[in-house]
C-alpha cells in the first residue's frame, strides 16, 4: 500500500494542481523532500476518502479552496 501511494504522490506533485502546490508550500517552509511526499500521500489518501464518501467527482476548488486555478 505504502509503495503504491509513493508512486501516486509522486505523480500527483508533478501533475495536480492541488497535491503539487500542497508539496511546494511545505518545501518552501523548508521540510525534508521525503517528508514532503509523505505528506502529500497523507493528502492523497484524504482526497481520494473524500470522493468516495461524497461520490462526486474531483473538483480542485474544493480539494484547496484558497488556490487560484
Amino acid at each position: 500500500m505504502r509503495s503504491a501511494l509513493y508512486m501516486l504522490a509522486i505523480v500527483g506533485m508533478q501533475h495536480n494542481q492541488a497535491v503539487k502546490a500542497f508539496g511546494d508550500r511545505l518545501r518552501s517552509h523548508g521540510m525534508a523532500p521525503k517528508a514532503v511526499v509523505g505528506a502529500c500521500m497523507h493528502k492523497l489518501v484524504l482526497l481520494i476518502f473524500g470522493v468516495v464518501r461524497s461520490r462526486r467527482a474531483f473538483d480542485a476548488s474544493l480539494a484547496m479552496p484558497k488556490l487560484d486555478f
